[in-house]
């Protein structure tokens, strides 16, 4: 059975590629065994304060690791691919990573509601969305996915992330993550810009191998670590009116912001807004337990991101990835989502993050 299983899992990350390429009309994607990426880690001083800033002199010692990413929706000309680097430090017990990478637009624009002329609110949807697939009205994020103890099959040696990936379900136009074995675990670390890195968080979370179903596991694999508060939330319409806005009382597309800060969320007054006028429809806070370990800071200036994240070289989640042998090798994935919420420009390599002493 194992063997079996083992087999699926390389032929369905081809479907969902495949999937993905035919829904914008690119050339059909052929999955092969892809040569290992290394990324090395450098041990500096101190830890980097995390300012998403690229030319700091702590990153001056790191080499940069070039990527390409493939495959995705919009990115430059439409065209869904993008490059960038990465670039890897470890002090004391954090271990810290810049990324960068091209994207033309600063995508924050996610779903808010829109004032009509009769005064009515209306959120924006992607008309093309078939169900969990909105590329029009969304955020930029950046996930990465680390395999955990070298438990995920094929990963490390041949084929990355890919290996999670899964076409085939009936009503998912886009496809579903899940390891292919009970014991194959992934560690995610999900920047969502407007959800948690403008509250300097990315996202912890981690794929397993539940399998897709609509009413009992619509995420399929992909879950959340345990958090004891915070995180973000939608904001309900109420009587067919926001139920909360920020404090200052600015339209979103008029120096306002697509969130609300939860320190800054106050109720609603419909006299500020006229039509026209967008408001956020998400409320956001930082994660306090599991699902909050990993500290960002994202920045997008001239048409790219630059993107820091930190976390403890160890932690107590069985979740999470843990260099705790810094003689060894730890494969991961990278992709980047440009206005897109689930079709991604992935790394097509596996990426060996290595440890230099």
């Amino acid at each position: 059975m194992r063997t079996l299983l083992r087999a699926a899992v390389c032929i369905l990350p081809l479907s969902f590629a495949t999937v993905g390429a035919m829904a914008e009309d690119a050339a059909p994607f052929k999955k092969a065994p892809m040569k290992p990426i290394p990324v090395h880690a450098v041990k500096v001083a101190d830890t980097p304060e995390l300012n998403a800033d690229a030319e700091a002199a702590v990153w001056k010692a790191a080499p940069a690791t070039t990527v390409k990413a493939i495959k995705g929706v919009n990115f430059k000309d439409g065209l869904g691919s993008t490059t960038g680097t990465i670039k890897a430090v470890y002090s004391g017990d954090t271990l810290t990573l810049l990324i960068t990478y091209d994207d033309p637009t600063y995508s924050v624009r996610r779903s808010p509601y829109v004032k009509q002329a009769d005064g009515s609110w209306v959120k924006l949807v992607d008309p093309d969305d078939k169900g969990g697939d909105n590329n029009k009205y969304y955020e930029d994020k950046v996930a990465l996915v680390w395999n955990i103890n070298h438990s995920i099959f094929g990963f490390d040696e041949k084929f990355g992330c890919q290996t999670n990936c899964h076409a085939g379900d009936p009503g998912k136009p886009y496809g579903n993550k899940y390891t292919s074995e009970e014991d194959e675990l992934g560690d995610i670390w999900h920047m969502k810009y407007v959800r948690t890195g403008t509250v300097g968080q990315a996202d912890n979370q981690y794929v397993d191998s539940t399998q897709w179903d609509p009413k009992t596991a619509p995420d399929a694999g992909r879950k959340s670590d345990a958090k004891t508060g915070g995180g973000y939330e939608d904001i309900k319409l109420v009587n067919g009116k926001p139920e909360f806005m920020s404090k200052d009382g600015k339209a979103a597309n008029k120096g306002g912001t697509y969130w609300v800060k939860a320190e800054d969320k106050v109720p609603f007054d419909d006299s500020k807004f006229v039509p026209g006028d967008e408001v956020a429809a998400i409320s956001v806070a930082p994660f306090t337990g599991d699902r909050g370990v990993i500290a960002t800071s994202a920045k997008w200036k001239d048409g790219k991101w630059t993107v820091e994240l930190a976390r403890k070289l160890v932690t107590a989640s069985k979740f999470d990835v843990q260099f705790n042998d810094l003689s060894k090798t730890y494969g991961f994935g990278i992709a980047f989502f440009d206005n897109a919420q689930v079709r991604h420009a992935f790394v097509q390599e596996p990426l060996h993050l290595v440890f230099d002493k």
